[in-house]
């Protein structure tokens, strides 16, 4: 191979690495340093440049831990955009759609399919898909009520057929375009839903954000209404209402154990400090459970594992994405005590704080100083076998002291890289299309839910520019053929 090949394979490979971390961290919402606007319009070129210049990437993305916004407009952009690819491309691109979906949200997928409508998109692909998927839901009636603004869509759009007379497809369709024509459906949720219009009982039967707008309509009361609703919520809804719910000093029991890590992590930070110290037991019991659980076989696997975690002012996030970025260092720090040797494992946070449960947003970001002080040799003189920094990239006590650490820790100390070291950064630079790194040669993936993190290391070593393009598709081909072959296996 020739220089400029072997140069244009590079290029390739860091354009694909940069999609990758904006699809796993951008979710198109204002950041601490960015406005939203700044990170749609970033957004946006990124998804033509990489579907135009490498569209089989962009397809394979869907198999990636990427977000859920971005998983949506990777389908929406294929869908616009099925006259560029080959018919055998296309039938890849459906089975990866299908897989997706499958996995979103529902009232995302609904919204997906208002926006598949508005653009237009109608060939004999697209139909095919939205029946596809319409036909796996489990109850098209709980969705036709919770959801009716978008099956009615859906439905028109492929032009679903709902026969009149009995049956639960026809109930659907008599609830959505004929409303008022039956006395009352064999479907308990469609029924209830006819009932509760006049009838204040049947109100807590309804799926809990239906049911909200009903109970406002009857003039209930509120505590009444959660009380009556609390069977019925979700384990997020019971969270959300959780301090509505109290009766006098009780409070719900909700098991906290069950929730993903970086939601818990979410959970714990929007509490006080008073109630996370008189809470300390059940909820750093609740977050290592979750870590253990997130782990899974990877669990003790990792040996000896130091942590720079950040959690300077900017660690605040937005408005929009509340203290998002401090729960992803959260959550890395009980799931990197998971993954690491029982007792290997070492937690730095930036602010210089020994408790993990009470952080908050505050200070500085003195990144040079923790990396000095983890990779310090642990007990035993060993130093550690990975060293794994969680933060925004904005060194700055002093400036760029992290990155020269780790440059001088590579070339002079470790230049047998015995020591492992990975950045994963929940923040995207909007300016700079990707995610901020702290120095070239220390690989870096975007991240937004700590679970992923183990799969995101194994990303991130293509980012140190000593694979080329070859071996990430050879990744992604693995990455996809895994991906559909599970969801076949589960179909």
């Amino acid at each position: 191979m020739n220089t400029s090949e072997t140069l244009a394979d590079l290029v390739a490979a860091e354009d694909v690495l940069l999609f990758v971390n904006a699809a796993i961290t951008a979710t198109g919402q204002r950041e601490f340093r960015s406005d939203a606007v700044g990170q749609q319009l970033s957004l946006d070129f990124l998804h033509a440049y990489v579907r135009v210049n490498y569209r089989r990437v962009y397809a394979s993305s869907l198999a990636l831990d990427i977000n859920d916004h971005n998983a949506v407009r990777i389908v929406l952009g294929l869908l616009e955009t099925s006259g560029e690819a080959s018919a055998e491309e296309r039938r890849t691109e459906g089975r990866l759609i299908g897989a997706r979906l499958a996995l979103l949200p529902p009232q995302r997928v609904y919204r997906l399919f208002g926006e598949v409508r508005r653009a237009g998109i109608n060939n004999r692909r697209t139909r095919a898909i939205m029946r596809d998927w319409l036909a796996a839901r489990p109850d098209l009636g709980h969705d036709a009520v919770k959801y009716r603004g978008g099956v009615k869509t859906a439905a028109r759009h492929i032009h679903l057929r709902c026969p009149e007379g009995a049956g639960p497809l026809a109930e659907v369709g008599a609830f959505l375009f004929r409303p008022g024509r039956l006395p009352r459906y064999e479907h308990r949720l469609l029924d209830a839903w006819r009932r509760a219009h006049y009838e204040q009982g049947a109100v807590a039967e309804l799926p809990f954000t239906v049911a909200e707008g009903f109970a406002v309509r009857h003039g209930m009361k509120r505590e009444v209404f959660l009380k009556r609703a609390a069977p019925r919520m979700t384990r997020l809804e019971r969270l959300r209402t959780q301090e509505q719910r109290v009766v006098g000093d009780r409070r719900p029991e909700i098991d906290l154990t069950v929730m993903p890590l970086t939601r818990l992590a979410l959970y714990v930070l929007s509490l006080p400090f008073e109630q996370r110290a008189a809470r300390r037991t059940e909820l750093t019991g609740a977050l290592r459970t979750a870590a253990r659980r997130a782990a899974g076989g990877h669990a003790g696997s990792w040996g000896r594992v130091h942590a720079v975690l950040d959690d300077s002012f900017s660690s605040s996030g937005s408005g929009q994405k509340r203290r998002r970025p401090l729960a992803v260092a959260l959550a890395c720090h009980h799931l990197l005590e998971a993954l690491a040797a029982p007792g290997a494992y070492r937690g730095l946070w930036t602010s210089g704080r020994g408790d993990a449960l009470l952080v908050r947003p505050w200070g500085p970001t003195p990144l040079g100083m923790r990396v000095l002080d983890a990779l310090e040799p642990g007990p035993g003189g060993a130093a550690p076998d990975r060293l794994v920094i969680v933060s925004d990239g904005w060194d700055n006590a002093p400036a760029g002291l992290a990155g020269e650490v780790l440059r001088v820790w590579r070339k002079r100390l470790d230049p047998g890289r015995r020591t492992a070291v990975v950045h994963v950064n929940p923040v995207y630079d909007a300016d700079g299309f990707d995610v901020r790194r702290l120095a070239a040669g220390v690989p870096t993936a975007g991240i937004r839910d700590a679970e992923d993190l183990p799969a995101l290391v194994e990303i991130a070593r293509f980012a140190e520019g000593r694979t080329g393009a070859a071996e990430l598709h050879a990744y992604l081909d693995r990455r996809v053929a895994l991906f559909l072959g599970e969801k076949e296996t589960v179909s």
